[in-house]
């Protein structure tokens, strides 16, 4: 279906740049591993404040990997435990690094009294897959939200007030995530998520299409629709992933929604290029689901203005949510 539009510039790298194995090494006694057995397999201690872990689970085919921004004072032996604020990317081929290599990430957030958590996961729509009814492998929503957050907690200070947000598809499993897993998440953000993964348009790129290219760029041998299974046949799945559909989901959750139109903005060092596809979808979905917040008397900050699908607007956008996040978990 996608190949029928042409995609803005952005959306996705390539799968290329595979981060290498992570050394073992880091912060002495191996943690406690996830209830399933899911266990840390290596640490690397990029700096004072990144650690990156590789973490084994069953539920995944190979190695998954994670950045985590430590806290002034952090330590796996400390007393206490720090609030945490996932950060989900939606760019493949980039994975755990991301958010720190194409952002301020690190500067702005020196001096945070908060854990922050960099997963791998954007190519996979951050979803267990349905893959005919089968389930198994890839499972990154239970990697994440089960696996990934016992060994936080068990092993690296993790509390349970938690915030999320992301860009791109790390956006739409932002939303989706916080309204699939209510009380797991005090606040979500989303910069330039698809909001409606079930919107359709015979004339341009429209949700289906982008899950669709997600999966031929993530996972080249796969059948797309083992994700979620066809969008017609297997609505009620669909749906149940969906955060338009899951919308009244999010009552009680601090909300901070934003995307650009797709046409060029101060952003772009290009201006004469044409619109941004992916850009445009993700701000007609948000909008649409913006109004539907309302509809439902939900509240949330949204932000909806001139630019295309590149990281210097989540920059900007996530410099302008951390007040929104951090506030409901510090």
């Amino acid at each position: 279906m996608w190949r029928r539009v042409v995609i803005g510039a952005g959306i996705i790298t390539g799968i290329a740049g595979v981060v290498a194995t992570i050394a073992p090494g880091g912060t002495g006694a191996a943690p406690a591993p996830a209830g399933d057995g899911a266990a840390v397999v290596g640490e690397r201690r990029r700096s004072t404040r990144v650690l990156d872990l590789a973490v084994r689970s069953p539920n995944l085919p190979g190695v998954a990997h994670v950045r985590l921004l430590l806290p002034p004072g952090w330590s796996p032996d400390a007393d206490r435990t720090w609030p945490v604020l996932w950060l989900l990317h939606g760019v493949c081929g980039q994975g755990h690094t991301a958010w720190t290599d194409n952002t301020d990430l690190e500067r702005r957030t020196e001096g945070l009294d908060v854990l922050i958590v960099l997963p791998d996961g954007g190519c996979a729509n951050y979803s267990d897959w349905w893959n005919r009814g089968a389930g198994g492998p890839p499972k990154w929503e239970t990697f994440h939200l089960a696996e990934l957050r016992q060994i936080l907690e068990r092993g690296y200070r993790a509390g349970t007030a938690r915030a999320i947000a992301g860009s791109g598809l790390g956006g739409t499993g932002a939303l989706a995530y916080a309204a699939r897993h209510r009380g797991l998440f005090r606040a979500a953000a989303s910069f330039s998520g698809t909001l409606d993964l079930l919107h359709r348009d015979p004339a341009a790129l429209d949700g289906p299409d982008l899950v669709e290219l997600s999966v031929a760029v993530g996972r080249p041998a796969a059948d797309w629709r083992a994700l979620w299974g066809d969008p017609c046949e297997q609505r009620v799945v669909w749906r149940h992933h969906n955060p338009y559909d899951l919308a009244d989901r999010l009552a009680g959750v601090r909300l901070y929604l934003s995307g650009g139109d797709g046409t060029p903005g101060p952003y772009d060092p290009l201006p004469g290029r044409g619109p941004d596809a992916v850009e445009a979808l993700a701000c007609r979905t948000g909008q649409a689901f913006a109004a539907k917040l309302a509809r439902l008397g939900i509240p949330a900050a949204t932000h909806f203005y001139r630019g295309t699908h590149g990281w210097p607007y989540w920059e900007r956008e996530l410099n302008a949510a951390l007040p929104v996040l951090l506030a409901e978990i510090i």
